[in-house]
């Protein structure tokens, strides 16, 4: 049996162009619910996330590792609740970073706003 990695957040920065690194970790993405934490509407097809403690409204870059694609997306929801993630993203955010297929990406996440 492998031993479960825990995720570790990487040391806050800021790079060059001003932006913040938050963290590298697992995502994943999620496709039902009703509402968010934020009392907003889960939609699918919007490009948003949920984030354990960054505030409602906060704007992510997520990049994958793997595939260098990246978008960004609006933190509404909390989670993810399975351990060793960092972050879901909507099925949108998904598609567009070449996730669905596997279900769950390496990525790098950076506060843009």
């Amino acid at each position: 049996m492998a031993a479960v990695r825990q995720h570790t957040p990487a040391t806050s920065r800021r790079d060059a162009g001003g932006i913040k690194t938050a963290s590298h970790g697992v995502a994943s993405f999620y496709t039902e619910g009703e509402k968010t934490a934020s009392g907003e509407k889960f939609n699918t097809l919007e490009m948003t996330a949920a984030h354990p403690t960054l505030p409602f409204g906060t704007k992510l870059r997520v990049t994958n590792l793997a595939s260098g694609r990246s978008v960004t997306v609006r933190v509404n929801d909390r989670g993810p609740y399975v351990q060793g993630r960092i972050v879901d993203v909507s099925y949108s955010a998904a598609d567009a970073l070449g996730m669905v297929g596997k279900g769950v990406a390496k990525v790098k996440l950076d506060v843009v706003q």
